[in-house]
């Protein structure tokens, strides 16, 4: 990919001013972070959560401002809650997020662990929606509960007879259990209807089910879905979410987020270990505040960015990819595509559920070492980098997730490539 690509506008594009449009490819080989150091230099790298963007204005003045002042200690105050609850009246219509209701944590998924450890025991069991983010199971196994799966149905959306089968099989001896739920979710890119969370909140209820729900893309939905708050719902009093402007600002290097009870869960919340609070960067709390107060223009530019991107991919798909199935995303910046069709994915269908239970804990499936099946194609013949499907549990073998918060250019080049590299099989 030479330096021209960068620099030359699609035809059939009108000019781009969103965030996903300001940075060359020459400028983004220049960061350090995992997306860009993982593999080579001729690798385009569409894989881990990680926008291509550059930093929301408002938030590099706050950090800018913070570091002039050498104000690096320790984090204080409820100012970051309070800028979430502000955010979610303005965007959800939602004005039940009450700030005593929260706790400072150091990331979305250290907050799950700590929740789900005021909710189960050690022995009992977590249920997830397969195919589902692989954390999911890393630190569910690697905390000492069991992962029971309720797989998603063929419309890749919460099968609700599997989910209470999942619930059934998770209370048997009458265990404790929680639903972990990603909403929206990831990898597919559904965003829950009012409708489908409430019926969740009904079958936890009936069930005896606490939920967790990771909101982290909640801001990231696209035009034509409308985000709800699963803590919103009827039923979802006794809930927890976990929310941060991590995905929809590009903070992932800052540390912080938060917790946030449901009114008949604030008790447990009280519970939380004091030093759980010790682990958030101020630094990030400061950025994370920032975010939700002053950069929602910003975000609105980036939403446009990804639908128009979101569009393009559909193109692209459609012209150079004819044997995959592109699952439209609803929301997120994050593609599910079905390569089963290429018969591609049966060298590791055998050993996938090994896998799950030792997926990389940061967001990043699809590093070398997990890689397999139309993944590990991409990466070896087409220079792309994807994220492997079979990490994401069951019903992802054969899958792969494509990260399109990337310029046009690059997700052009990129899926170019991979046709290339298909019609040479």
């Amino acid at each position: 990919m030479t330096g021209p690509m960068d620099q030359t506008p699609d035809r059939a594009e009108p000019p781009r001013t969103d965030p996903l449009s300001r940075l060359t490819l020459e400028q983004l080989r220049q960061r350090t972070s995992m997306k860009w150091r993982t593999h080579p230099a001729d690798v385009l790298p569409l894989w881990v959560a990680e926008m291509d963007v550059p930093l929301a204005p408002a938030v590099a003045e706050a950090l800018q401002t913070a570091i002039d002042l050498g104000d690096t200690g320790y984090p204080c105050g409820t100012a970051y809650a309070e800028a979430l609850a502000a955010f979610a009246a303005e965007r959800w219509q939602w004005d039940g997020l009450r700030v005593e209701r929260t706790a400072i944590v150091p990331d979305v998924m250290l907050g799950v662990v700590e929740v789900l450890r005021l909710l189960t025991d050690p022995g009992d069991a977590v249920v997830v929606c397969s195919p589902v983010y692989p954390p999911f199971y890393a630190f569910v196994a690697h905390d000492a509960r069991q992962v029971v799966e309720a797989p998603l149905g063929a419309d890749l959306r919460i099968d609700l007879g599997a989910l209470e089968d999942a619930f059934v099989r998770a209370r048997r001896g009458g265990r404790r259990a929680a639903f972990l739920m990603s909403n929206p979710h990831n990898p597919t890119g559904v965003v829950h209807t009012r409708e489908e969370l409430e019926a969740v909140a009904a079958l936890a209820r009936r069930h005896g089910v606490r939920v967790v729900s990771d909101e982290i893309h909640a801001p990231l939905v696209l035009p034509g879905a409308a985000f709800t708050p699963f803590l919103s719902v009827s039923g979802a009093e006794n809930a927890f979410m976990l929310a941060s402007a991590s995905k929809a600002w590009n903070l992932a290097g800052l540390k912080a987020a938060l917790a946030v009870a449901g009114p008949e869960a604030v008790g447990e919340l009280r519970l939380l270990p004091e030093e759980v609070g010790h682990g958030p960067s101020h630094l990030g709390v400061i950025a994370h505040t920032a975010a939700f107060r002053k950069g929602g223009d910003w975000l609105d530019d980036l939403l446009l960015g990804l639908d128009a991107n979101r569009s393009l991919l559909d193109r692209l798909a459609a012209e150079h990819l004819p044997g995959v199935r592109c699952h439209r995303p609803e929301g997120t910046y994050l593609a599910w595509l079905d390569c089963t069709r290429l018969g591609l994915h049966t060298e590791r269908d055998g050993d996938a559920g090994a896998d799950r239970g030792t997926a990389r804990a940061a967001d990043g499936p699809g590093v070398v070492s997990d890689l397999a099946g139309p993944a590990r194609f991409f990466l070896d013949r087409a220079r792309v980098a994807l994220s492997s499907g079979h990490v994401f549990g069951s019903g992802g073998e054969g899958h792969v997730r494509l990260n399109f918060a990337t310029p046009p250019a690059v997700l052009r080049e990129a899926v170019t490539r991979m046709g290339r590299a298909l019609r040479d099989l």
